[in-house]
């Protein structure tokens, strides 16, 4: 953008507190009206909604808004049509030396507009709030420095001990859903009262002493407590790595329209994956030293993890993993979540028979009594039972899905919109967990203009993403089948025949119904998550990654297919069950199928940018190389009568 000289009538464009009619009016003697009119008075400018690209709203000193440069973020304010220059000279005067005025374009529903606006340089904000002002956190950090103070008075106050701030900490822990609804449901806002942050964070510590002689869930305390511990040692590395190291992170992952725990969550999780010989000794201490049935609670078992992760933490490990992750990263543009389900009985975890079948959990009937329910807020974890009912006590899935910010998951936020983090983030959460993987959900985020314009997948498409993720297994005479297809595991009948393939939904990102924040991008979006995929521990997701957001940007797939789309189409109906015959006798894709499914990723993945590409060229032809093997491998298994195993690791290019 270019600084103007003020000679003429101005198109303005405003984004903090000149927003407000009566702001803008008191300061220069003008106000502006969104209102089309043919007769307004001469004090009055006409206005509408617009948006500058590449640059993002911040407020370091929780006084003044600043915009400042951000490539993949859209700022949203008003454009005030045919300013005078009188105006502008009172404005210039208002706005002040933190802000340089510069003309560029904006867009609006009449299509892209020349206007000014009051910028501020990355130069100018760093001298002046020093490294962090890249982020908003000022509101996050002052919040947390408040709650910081509210377990400092009421855990063993007055007490600087190192056990007592290890108790302050488990303690801390023990309330995390609570600290993490206080911060997503007010941040941005101006103030949040000591009496409301007395109410909400003074309440009892969880506990699990009424599961003392309970002759059920006996058989289960000592893998319940190691999991307990292991929960809260990653909660308290992910923590140590989120507030020592975030302007690190935050480099990878500035957006904050994505978790901003994401990468701190990973290097945590590698490092305990990494170290499985250490952690199995802190698991093995802790159980010898307050084992199952003794007078400890559930704080005891935290504050023990919380030592443990103190001493086990190092900051070269950190330095290691990100290095790593800097040479490894496939920043795209399409926000993913995901959702990992884990089971020890398989697809019987939402059925009633399971009663203690499940030698190691119960099915996490206790979960919630354990405290593992809010110690696992960041990963999002709650036991699912497929019926859309939460009950504390109920058998089912254990279901991790980062990102998610309530337990019914359409208040929620993109983990990543990097195909190999999120890639790596599964793997590892599947790696950090002592429960068999069951299976895999991924979400792409839809763009607003395909909303209600999607499309049904070709069946020969369905055939080409079952090969990629379905779970092709051998039965005992050798034969090759797709198991996802049957045992009633994405096969539904709770409102007519359905297969649970995919399904589009609405999300939220916060808790807060402001209306500027609605204007800010956070209002409801549309995603669609696939449900069809196999969940294996030694599998690369990644090309199916790159192929789900190919087909989905070329595309545009819709519900597949549900009980209406069954009950009124006879095509789909006929669809469904030549597929279901498929799955029983597989056959080879062919070539002519195969060449078109590749051709379909390509063209999306090269439109992904606003028709280019925004992957590396060289990834994504190493993507469709992945894609094109793992066709060709399954189709000479089935040729030579060979099980086939699972999805293989192919590692992509640095």
């Amino acid at each position: 953008m270019e600084s103007p000289i003020h000679e003429k009538t101005v198109n303005l464009f405003v984004y903090g507190s000149l927003r407000d009619p009566s702001i803008f009016e008191s300061v220069c003697g003008y106000s502006f009206s969104l209102k089309p009119s043919e007769t307004r008075p001469d004090n009055i400018l006409r206005a509408e909604l617009a948006m500058l690209p590449g640059f993002r709203r911040v407020s370091p000193d929780n006084v003044y808004y600043y915009a400042i440069p951000d490539a993949a973020a859209k700022l949203q304010g008003f454009v005030i049509y045919d300013v005078p220059p009188s105006v502008m000279r009172v404005i210039d005067k208002y706005e002040g030396k933190f802000y340089e005025c510069e003309t560029g374009m904006v867009n609006t529903a009449e299509g892209p507009t020349e206007a000014v606006a009051y910028l501020a340089s990355p130069k100018s904000m760093r001298r002046r709030f020093g490294d962090r002002f890249h982020v908003n956190l000022i509101h996050e950090l002052w919040l947390r420095k408040r709650i910081e103070k509210f377990f400092h008075r009421h855990t063993r106050p007055g007490e600087k001990s190192i056990d007592a701030d290890i108790e302050r900490h488990a303690r801390r822990e023990l309330l995390g859903t609570t600290e993490r609804d206080l911060v997503i449901s007010h941040l941005g806002q101006d103030a949040v009262s000591d009496y409301f942050l007395e109410h909400e964070l003074d309440r009892p510590c969880p506990s699990f002493k009424h599961l003392r002689g309970n002759k059920e869930a006996e058989p289960y305390f000592e893998n319940y407590l190691a999991l307990l511990i292991k929960q809260a040692l990653l909660n308290h590395l992910e923590a140590m790595i989120y507030n020592r190291f975030r302007f690190e992170l935050d480099r990878f992952s500035p957006n904050q329209r994505y978790y901003t725990r994401n990468l701190s969550l990973l290097v945590a999780l590698r490092m305990i994956n990494s170290n499985r010989r250490s952690v199995d000794l802190i698991l093995q201490r802790g159980l010898e030293t307050m084992p199952a049935g003794s007078s400890f609670d559930l704080i005891d078992y935290v504050k023990y993890a919380v030592s443990a992760a103190e001493n086990m933490f190092d900051p070269r490990l950190f330095k290691t993993d990100l290095q790593t992750i800097r040479n490894n990263l496939q920043p795209g543009l399409t926000p993913m979540g995901t959702e990992v389900e884990l089971s020890n009985v398989g697809y019987r975890a939402i059925h009633k028979s399971i009663a203690n079948q499940d030698p190691l959990f119960d099915g996490f009937r206790f979960f919630g009594d354990f405290g593992l329910d809010v110690l696992g807020w960041k990963m999002g974890s709650y036991i699912d039972n497929h019926s859309g009912v939460h009950a504390k006590d109920h058998r089912g899935f254990l279901e991790l899905a980062p990102g998610r910010l309530n337990t019914l998951g359409e208040i929620s936020k993109p983990v990543t919109a990097d195909p190999w983090v999120l890639n790596q983030i599964i793997r590892e959460i599947t790696s950090f967990y002592p429960v068999n993987p069951h299976s895999l959900h991924l979400s792409f985020q839809i763009r607003r203009k395909h909303i209600g314009r999607q499309t049904v997948l070709p069946l020969s498409f369905v055939k080409c993403l079952f090969v990629l993720g379905g779970g092709i297994e051998s039965t005992r005479s050798g034969k090759l089948w797709i198991s996802r297809l049957f045992n009633e595991e994405i096969e539904r009948n709770k409102y007519g025949k359905e297969l649970m393939f995919a399904r589009t939904s609405k999300r939220r990102h916060h808790l807060t119904d402001d209306p500027f924040d609605i204007k800010q991008g956070r209002k409801t979006v549309w995603i669609h998550q696939y449900k069809f995929i196999r969940l294996e521990k030694r599998a690369n997701y990644e090309p199916l990654i790159m192929a789900l957001k190919g087909i989905q940007i070329a595309m545009n797939p819709g519900d597949y297919l549900t009980a209406e789309q069954l009950a009124s189409s006879r095509r789909l109906r006929n669809e469904y069950e030549e597929l279901k015959r498929w799955a029983a006798n597989l056959t080879p894709i062919a070539r002519t199928t195969k060449r078109r499914f590749l051709n379909a990723i390509y063209d999306g993945l090269m439109h992904e940018a606003h028709n280019k590409p925004y992957h590396k060229l060289h990834y994504i032809d190493w993507a469709l190389g992945a894609i094109d093997l793992q066709i060709r491998l399954f189709n000479q298994r089935l040729e030579k009568g060979e099980p086939q195993r699972p999805p293989f690791p192919i590692h992509p290019p640095s």
